[in-house]
């Protein structure tokens, strides 16, 4: 079985942030995000992987049995647009993404250009769905 590629290392968090965040505005945004999902998930963040900031972890097995870890919430702020790791799929949190703001996604991330484009308030219920949805699924540190 293959090795997860996205697992917790000891970079720094601000170190990465400086270092990698290309603009003013990507980096004062990443800043933003890092106290907002602390306050939101209750976990320091942590880098995953090179380029994820994530919050706190859960443990997920697929009836294939490969299985892992990986951030209960997260964000990566990627050079054409910011990675947010925050997505639950429980239909009863669609209506979420309606008022989300300018975003684009995909399966399982949701993509951003700057933090201006979506509404906060509404990010936050999406960070607290989802980590609500992943304690019920899934063996999590939101359960401590």
């Amino acid at each position: 079985m293959a090795k997860n590629k996205t697992t917790e290392t000891v970079i720094n968090v601000s170190d990465f942030i400086d270092a990698y965040a290309d603009n003013a505005q990507k980096k004062a945004d990443s800043f933003r995000l890092i106290e907002l999902m602390t306050e939101w998930s209750g976990f320091e963040p942590r880098m995953w992987g090179p380029t994820i900031v994530g919050f706190g972890s859960y443990h997920y097995k697929y009836a294939s049995g490969h299985e892992g870890d990986a951030p209960l919430i997260g964000f990566s702020p990627r050079k054409a647009a910011f990675s947010l790791y925050v997505y639950s799929p429980a239909q009863e949190h669609q209506h979420l993404l309606n008022n989300l703001g300018k975003f684009k996604m995909n399966k399982a991330c949701i993509y951003i250009k700057k933090l201006s484009d979506i509404d906060v308030a509404t990010l936050q219920e999406l960070c607290r769905a989802t980590i609500a949805y992943l304690h019920t699924h899934h063996q999590c540190a939101c359960r401590a």
